[in-house]
């Protein structure tokens, strides 16, 4: 009877201590569709990289682009020795993101404008008018080399049909596998 009541007792600490956590998100945290880039919002997407000689962050606000609206894209670059910010013009441009778009010569893309920094950082201001996968690229020239930074972002609702593709492949892969091995077994006892 008393280890009953023990473990009553510990299931209902764990249950209350457990919901805690729920408790403070719901008093200390804003739900994500009221931010925006002035706020303490996550970008879609933010491109971390070191290129030659300079440290280069690239993300694109807000946090779910979406067609027809406006998205921004800020780039900071510093160089690595000096820790100074880039000061240069930098071009961007952006391109439909395709499997084997570059295999097949469809390497279309569109400049949206060369930008000074702002506070040592660089906005560019776009809005895409349709649902797809884009490449978002900044370029810019410092000390006569020519530096280019690629970035992937998704606009719009993001449709899964690949992982139930694969699914349905591997499923029919193994069905037809074990339905050959069934028959040559039954060919061979037969014969």
């Amino acid at each position: 009877m008393l280890g009953a009541r023990i473990i009553v007792g510990i299931v209902g600490l764990w249950l209350l201590l457990g919901g805690q956590t729920a408790w403070a998100h719901h008093v200390l945290g804003r739900p994500a569709y009221i931010w925006n880039e002035d706020s303490r919002t996550p970008p879609a997407i933010l491109v971390e990289t070191l290129i030659g000689r300079y440290s280069v962050n690239m993300m694109v606000y807000p946090a779910f682009p979406k067609a027809g609206e406006e998205s921004r894209i800020k780039l900071y670059a510093t160089h690595l020795e000096s820790h100074q910010p880039f000061d240069g013009p930098i071009q961007f441009f952006v391109r439909d993101d395709h499997w084997f778009g570059d295999w097949f010569g469809d390497t279309r893309r569109e400049a949206l404008g060369t930008q000074l920094p702002t506070d040592t950082i660089y906005r560019q201001i776009v809005v895409f008018n349709e649902e797809a996968y884009y490449i978002v690229t900044a370029e810019f020239t410092a000390d006569g080399e020519p530096y280019t930074i690629e970035m992937p972002i998704r606009i719009g609702e993001h449709r899964q049909v690949w992982p139930l593709v694969l699914t349905v492949g591997v499923i029919g892969g193994v069905l037809g596998g074990a339905a050959l091995k069934k028959r040559r077994r039954s060919r061979s006892a037969a014969a």
